[in-house]
């Protein structure tokens, strides 16, 4: 089990408070307005109402002994800076904070925020990659530049070797699982070997950076 604290319950700050609970681990809400906090109470360990832009308010919540803080105040960019610079100064071990824009992210970075997420874009390219593309099945972003994609195996891949596609230098990508359309159970075969045959119906998930993805919808 780890410990969060998660700063600001708009509806960002509530759905990974909540969830966070959910999955089992301690979670500290915190949040100025004491409305928001009472809406949390019941579902996460503690629900605070407080100035978290004060960092005498920090250090009396205990917040230095949790593992990771989650800054889910992404509309006032002086108010999650300030945030951000109280907690690193206490000595938060991890800051997770949300941005809505680049500039807001540079700024977040530049004063020693570990990682800068952006919700609504992430979700907008789950949603273009889900939408881009029939055979996509699954999209996750790991990173700006880097992509997971679950996807039908084209039917010029079919009955062929991984070695026989060389999909590494043809499509720049690594395939690392694939899912067989005769297993009744869906399971995964993690790290298939380069003399693994694709069959009709099965599932490739494969790693690489986001244009290479994009580039695998037209391959027919």
């Amino acid at each position: 089990m780890k410990t969060f604290v998660v700063i600001g319950l708009g509806r960002f700050g509530t759905a990974v408070a909540t969830e966070l609970s959910a999955l089992g681990h301690e979670v500290l809400a915190i949040d100025g307005l004491e409305e928001n906090v009472q809406k949390v109470a019941d579902q996460v360990t503690h629900a605070v109402a407080g100035d978290a832009r004060d960092p005498a308010v920090l250090r009396a919540m205990g917040v230095r002994n949790y593992d990771c803080a989650i800054v889910a105040v992404g509309d006032d960019v002086g108010n999650s800076a300030l945030i951000t610079l109280n907690l690193k100064d206490i000595g938060m071990k991890e800051v997770i904070c949300k941005a809505q824009s680049h500039v807001h992210r540079k700024v977040l970075e530049k004063i020693g925020a570990d990682r800068v997420v952006f919700p609504e874009h992430e979700m907008g390219v789950k949603l273009a990659q889900g939408l881009s593309s029939s055979n996509v099945l699954n999209f996750i972003e790991v990173s700006d530049d880097y992509g997971i994609v679950e996807l039908a195996v084209p039917n010029s891949w079919r009955y062929h070797s991984i070695r026989e596609l060389d999909v590494r230098n043809t499509y720049h990508v690594n395939i690392i699982a694939v899912r067989k359309a005769k297993d009744a159970d869906h399971a995964l075969d993690v790290a298939p070997g380069a003399e693994y045959v694709l069959e009709n119906g099965d599932h490739v998930v494969v790693l690489g950076r986001s244009e290479a993805i994009n580039l695998l919808h037209e391959v027919k």
